[in-house]
């Protein structure tokens, strides 16, 4: 099982029509739900920030600092577009159940 954390990327016309606070963040997303929110745990990510419970995209965003940590802690870095085949594949994945 593996944990993934793509590139940082800004958001911030989005951060700033939403109200946040920060405008660069990252996905983590990992091989299962439950190695993925025991590693946001691990980096102090509240349950409460888990996104898109319901459908076959759920992450966690991760501001810079979170992401060397979860690098530190043994995520994998990824691209953008290798997130984007993760997420096919866990469509796919799904739509066969």
């Amino acid at each position: 099982m593996t944990v993934y954390v793509d590139e940082i990327t800004d958001h911030t016309r989005a951060a700033r029509l939403k109200g946040l606070r920060y405008t660069r963040w990252s996905h983590l997303t990992a091989d299962t739900r439950d190695e993925l929110h025991a590693f946001a745990a691990r980096l102090g990510l509240k349950r409460s920030w888990f996104q898109n419970a319901t459908n076959y995209r759920w992450h966690y965003d991760v501001v810079p600092s979170k992401r060397a940590l979860a690098i530190r802690l043994g995520a994998v870095e990824i691209d953008r577009y290798r997130l984007a085949e993760l997420m096919a594949e866990r469509r796919f994945s799904e739509a066969l159940r």
